[in-house]
């Protein structure tokens, strides 16, 4: 399978800060590639680097097979970009931002333009000005102006911003489309984990701009395991009784005070009679398959923490452009 883009040991300082450290990802032509970090996790600085807009501190990137700055440059008319905001001009119409941004592209024939509008459902606003849009409307401009020319690679960052219920399952089917139809790829970041679920291939999980795993999404779906989730009057002393009496010591006591047996084998009923026995009240019992969220959580609470605040003591590296 054809590499669109690949990183290895890549690095970004602003200043005495590390935004992102030895990241090393690979996404295939094809692939939708879901990368899910907090605010600061590093997504956006990762994003600008494909696309050009920053320049990396060490490591290597890659490109289309294209690895100098130059031969990259020549690359990126293939991708289409929506990073944080949609830049567009307010005092023009939808219409009019499209066939600028058509000429500015080189695209022939204004038929690109009635395409892109068709696929973003903006038809019946082109006439508008931009500063007369919604948010929502602004956001599907801003990828009405990536898709012009149908990119071979898409960068979306948060592409679901400010979108209504209605609009973001839109949005979704779009992606799906535009990648299952026309072999776009794609790279989006989101804080909606549930909407990444129903769309990713891959996912690439940053934290403190460290990446702390890559993995497909079968791979994931293997991983994420059936748990039986129960409430019970004293969630301590159940807790023991799992160990001492089950031999069972994969379980997470939660905030709440829920209790997530993990790989818990056998019916559900042994779990309520485990507590029924020692006289504990049941308040809640109940089979569950663990999220993306739920992975992600978990990821997060036992790898990758304080690697930035250490990377930023050993201060910057030469700007490599």
């Amino acid at each position: 399978m054809e590499t669109i883009a690949e990183t290895r040991n890549l690095t970004k300082y602003y200043h005495q800060f590390c935004a992102l450290k030895d990241i090393s990802i690979r996404i295939q032509r094809g692939d939708i590639y879901g990368l899910i970090g907090d605010n600061g996790a590093g997504k956006t600085t990762f994003l600008k680097l494909l696309a050009g807009q920053i320049y990396p501190s060490a490591g290597e990137l890659q490109l289309f097979g294209a690895h100098l700055p130059k031969e990259q440059d020549a690359q990126r008319p293939r991708l289409g970009i929506l990073i944080e905001e949609a830049g567009f001009y307010h005092n023009l119409t939808v219409e009019q931002n499209l066939e600028y941004y058509r000429i500015q592209k080189g695209i022939p024939g204004r038929q690109a333009v009635e395409e892109a509008l068709e696929m973003t459902g903006l038809t019946a606003v082109r006439k508008k000005p931009g500063n007369a849009l919604s948010l929502g409307m602004k956001q599907r401009l801003g990828l009405a102006i990536a898709l012009i020319g149908v990119p071979e690679f898409l960068l979306l960052d948060e592409p679901i911003n400010g979108l209504d219920p209605s609009g973001i399952i839109e949005m979704r089917t779009l992606l799906l489309k535009l990648n299952r139809e026309k072999n776009i790829t794609i790279l989006l970041s989101s804080h909606i984990l549930s909407e990444l679920e129903q769309l990713a291939t891959v996912y690439g999980f940053l934290q403190e701009g460290h990446l702390l795993e890559q993995i497909s999404a079968r791979q994931l779906h293997e991983k994420c395991v059936n748990y039986v989730e129960i409430q019970v009057s004293d969630p301590e002393r159940y807790a023991v009784l799992l160990e001492q009496k089950l031999n069972h010591t994969r379980y997470q006591i939660q905030p709440d005070g829920k209790i997530h047996i993990l790989s818990a084998d056998g019916e559900t009923q042994r779990y309520s009679r485990l507590a029924s026995d020692a006289g504990l009240s049941v308040l809640e019992l109940s089979r569950r398959q663990q999220s993306l969220e739920d992975y992600y959580i978990h990821l997060k609470s036992n790898t990758g923490a304080g690697h930035a605040n250490k990377d930023a003591v050993n201060g910057p590296k030469m700007e490599v452009h």
